[in-house]
C-alpha cells in the first residue's frame, strides 16, 4: 500500500498521531497542534484540596512509622479541629476552598460537613470497593446539584446518575445496555444529529450493532453578520418515521461548536408529542461553554439520557470523569416493561444473579451492572479517589470562585476564537449558542471567498483534504484534522480552541492564509 492510500484511510485522531511523529520539526517554526481537543487549562483549587486532604488522611492513618499502616482510615474519630489546624498551616487557594465548602457547601452535600468529610476523606485513600457501585453517596448529591444548576438549568425532574471513567466510557456504555436491553437490535435505524463526535459515527459501524444510519445534518447560516449552524425543519422532520429507534446528538455540536436554538427545540418537543417511544442520547460535554446552556435533559427529561464529561471544563482528561443521568420517570424503563415474553425472560437470565426481581432494576443501574458485564458487577464502579476528585470539581463550580471560573474559561474560548476568525477574515459566531470550543473551516468555502472560485477550485482539483492535512503539517507545522469524519463538509478541518497559547491562534491564522498564498503563486507560476 503506497503512503497516499495509507494515510488517506488513517482516522482523523490516528493521522494526527502519525503526522507528529513523522513530520521533521522546524526549529525556526514551533509546531501548533490544534487537532486533539485537550485544553491547555485546569482548575488549580480543587485539586489543590484534593492533595492537601490526602495528606491530612494520612496524618489520620493509625501507626504510619511501619511500611505497613497497622489498621484502616476510621473517620468516625475525625475531629475538625485538627483539620482546622491543619488547614491554616498550610494556606493557599486549596485551604481557602476547603474552608468555603465548610462554610458554604453544606446545602449541596445532603448531609452534615463532619459525615461528608470522613465519606470524602476514606474515599480518598483507596482502601474500600465503591459501595454502591453505581455513585458514593457523598459525591451522588454535589454532583447531582452541579449538574442540575449547569446543565438542566434547575429543573425539578427527579432523575438518578452513574459516575463513569470518562464520557467515552458512558457512551460505550449506553450502546452496549441499548442492545442488552432489546431498546435496540441489530440493525436498528437510529438518528444522528451532525457534525458530531467522530466515534458515534463509527460506533454504529460495528459488528454487533451494524446500525441504519439516518443522518440529520446541521446547515450553516450567516444572519446579520453572525455565523450559526441549525437543523432545518425538513431535516428534523425525519425524526418523526416511526423506523427511528433512537437518536444521538452532541450538543454544542463539535465541531461546529453551535447549541440546539429555541426552534430547533420546540420542534423536537412536537416531534415527541407524536413520538414518545423516541430514544435520546444528548452528550452535553460542551454545555458548560455556553452561557445559558439547557440541556435537552431539562427540555425532554422522559425521552432522553444525558452524557457528560469533567474532562474538557476542568482541564482534567486525565482523570477521566464522567455521567451519565437518566430521569427517574422515562422512556427506556417504559420500554423495557413492555417488552414480549420472551425477551424479558432473556433479561431475566441475564440479571438473574443481581436480584430475583429483575422486572424491577432500572435501566441506570443495568448501565451499571453491564460495565462490569454483570459478573463482576460487585467489584465495578469508578475509583473512590476519582469520586473524590469529581465531588471537589462538583462542589467548585457550585460555590463563588467556580462563577469566576466559568467566566473565565468561557472568555478564553471566545477571545482564541475572535482572534483566529478575523485573522482568517470570517464572519464571528453567535456567541449566544456557540461554544468556542471548536471550529469548523471549510476550506473550500474560505478558499471561495478568501481568494476566488478558481483558485479554491483548482486546490480541490490537486488535492485531497488528507493531502492538504499533510501540506499545513509539512510547510507551516501546523496540525489541524478532517472533519468530514465528524460528519462537516468534506473539506472541513476542525481546529481545537482549547489547546494553544490565545496568541498562538494569530499565528495558526497567519500560517494558513501564507500557505495557501504560496500555493496560489506556485498555481500561477
Amino acid at each position: 500500500m503506497s503512503e497516499k492510500s495509507f494515510l488517506e484511510k488513517l482516522s482523523p485522531f490516528e493521522l494526527s498521531l502519525y503526522l507528529q511523529k513523522e513530520m521533521p520539526k522546524k526549529p525556526d517554526r514551533p509546531w501548533l497542534d490544534a487537532g486533539r481537543g485537550n485544553p491547555n487549562w485546569t482548575a488549580p483549587a480543587p485539586r489543590e484540596a484534593f492533595f492537601l486532604l490526602g495528606e491530612f488522611t494520612l496524618q489520620e492513618m493509625p501507626d504510619l512509622r511501619s511500611k505497613l499502616s497497622a489498621g484502616k482510615f476510621d473517620g468516625s474519630k475525625i475531629l475538625l479541629s485538627r483539620l482546622e489546624t491543619f488547614l491554616k498551616a498550610h494556606p493557599g487557594r486549596g485551604a481557602d476552598f476547603i474552608f468555603d465548602v465548610w462554610q458554604h457547601g453544606v446545602p449541596y452535600l445532603k448531609m452534615s460537613f463532619t459525615s461528608w468529610l470522613k465519606a470524602f476523606l476514606d474515599a480518598i485513600i483507596g482502601d474500600n470497593y465503591p459501595n454502591p457501585v453505581r455513585c458514593l453517596p457523598f459525591n451522588e448529591a454535589p454532583l447531582k446539584a452541579y449538574l442540575k444548576r449547569e446543565l438542566y438549568q434547575n429543573s425539578p425532574e427527579p432523575f438518578d446518575v452513574f459516575a463513569t471513567e470518562g464520557g467515552a466510557a458512558g457512551i460505550c456504555y449506553v450502546f452496549d445496555t441499548l442492545v442488552h436491553n432489546f431498546l435496540l437490535h441489530r440493525g436498528d435505524r437510529i438518528a444522528l444529529m451532525l457534525p458530531t463526535f467522530a466515534p458515534y459515527l463509527e460506533l454504529p459501524k460495528l459488528s454487533r450493532y451494524q446500525f441504519d444510519v439516518l443522518k440529520i445534518k446541521a446547515e450553516r447560516h450567516v444572519e446579520n453578520g453572525k455565523l450559526t449552524y441549525t437543523y432545518s425543519s425538513k431535516n428534523l422532520d425525519q425524526l418523526s418515521d416511526p423506523s427511528v429507534k433512537a437518536v444521538f446528538i452532541v450538543n454544542p455540536n463539535n465541531p461546529t461548536a453551535n447549541a440546539l436554538n429555541a426552534p430547533n427545540v420546540q420542534q423536537l418537543k412536537e416531534i415527541i408529542s407524536k413520538r414518545p417511544d423516541l430514544m435520546i442520547l444528548s452528550d452535553d460535554v460542551y454545555g458548560t461553554f455556553v452561557k445559558g446552556f439547557r440541556s435537552l435533559f431539562a427540555e425532554l427529561p422522559y425521552n432522553t439520557l444525558s452524557v457528560y464529561s469533567f474532562s474538557k471544563y476542568f482541564g482534567a482528561t486525565g482523570w477521566r470523569l464522567g455521567t451519565i443521568t437518566v430521569a427517574r420517570h422515562n422512556v427506556f424503563d417504559h420500554l423495557i416493561a413492555t417488552l414480549s415474553s420472551q425477551e424479558k425472560a432473556a433479561l431475566a437470565q441475564r440479571y438473574g444473579s443481581l436480584t430475583p426481581d429483575v422486572a424491577k432494576i432500572k435501566l441506570i443501574d443495568r448501565l451499571s451492572a453491564d460495565s462490569r458485564d454483570i459478573a463482576l458487577h460487585h467489584a465495578g464502579g469508578l475509583s473512590t479517589p476519582q469520586q473524590a476528585m469529581m465531588s471537589l470539581f462538583s462542589l467548585y463550580g457550585l460555590l463563588h470562585d467556580g462563577a469566576e471560573y466559568r467566566r473565565e474559561v468561557q472568555a478564553i474560548c471566545q477571545q482564541r476564537e475572535q482572534i483566529l476568525f478575523t485573522t482568517l477574515q470570517l464572519p464571528l459566531p453567535d456567541h449566544h449558542f456557540d461554544s468556542a470550543y471548536y471550529c469548523d473551516l471549510d476550506l473550500k468555502l474560505w478558499l471561495t471567498t478568501r481568494f476566488g472560485a478558481d483558485f479554491a477550485q483548482q486546490v480541490t482539483q490537486r488535492w485531497t483534504p488528507t493531502e492538504l492535512v499533510v501540506l499545513m503539517a509539512q510547510r507551516e507545522q501546523i496540525m489541524l484534522l478532517k472533519a468530514s469524519a465528524f460528519g462537516s463538509s468534506a473539506w472541513a478541518v476542525r481546529i481545537s480552541l482549547a489547546n494553544l497559547a490565545t496568541s498562538d491562534y494569530q499565528i495558526l491564522g497567519e500560517r494558513l492564509v501564507m500557505l495557501f498564498t504560496k500555493l496560489k503563486k506556485e498555481i500561477e507560476a
